[in-house]
């Protein structure tokens, strides 16, 4: 009940925000070869966009890299700090069948 109520707020689920950010990375990162995609922390902080979105980036960016869909060194990014820090969005699981 509560998450429905977040919702009709325009909060959004901590998977929801993990999607989203998944889409501002691609959207702002350089693709690799390999299907990921590459930004730095100063990129996605100081976008305009991912203001609007993000209530807490640097929450959100933690919990997509706790469930293993990004990759950065530290645990804490800080603006200015960190800004060059690079954040790496894993390609996406190839499932056979």
């Amino acid at each position: 009940m509560l998450v429905e109520e977040d919702r009709s707020r325009g909060r959004m689920n901590v998977e929801e925000e993990v999607e989203r950010l998944k889409e501002e990375i691609k959207r702002l990162g350089i693709p690799v070869d390999d299907g990921s995609y590459k930004v730095t922390f100063g990129v996605l902080f100081n976008d305009d966009r991912c203001a609007n979105i993000f209530e807490a980036l640097v929450g959100t960016l933690r919990a997509a890299k706790k469930r293993k869909f990004l990759t950065y060194d530290g645990e804490l990014l800080l603006q200015g700090v960190h800004d060059n820090v690079e954040i790496i969005l894993k390609p996406p699981l190839v499932t056979t069948s």
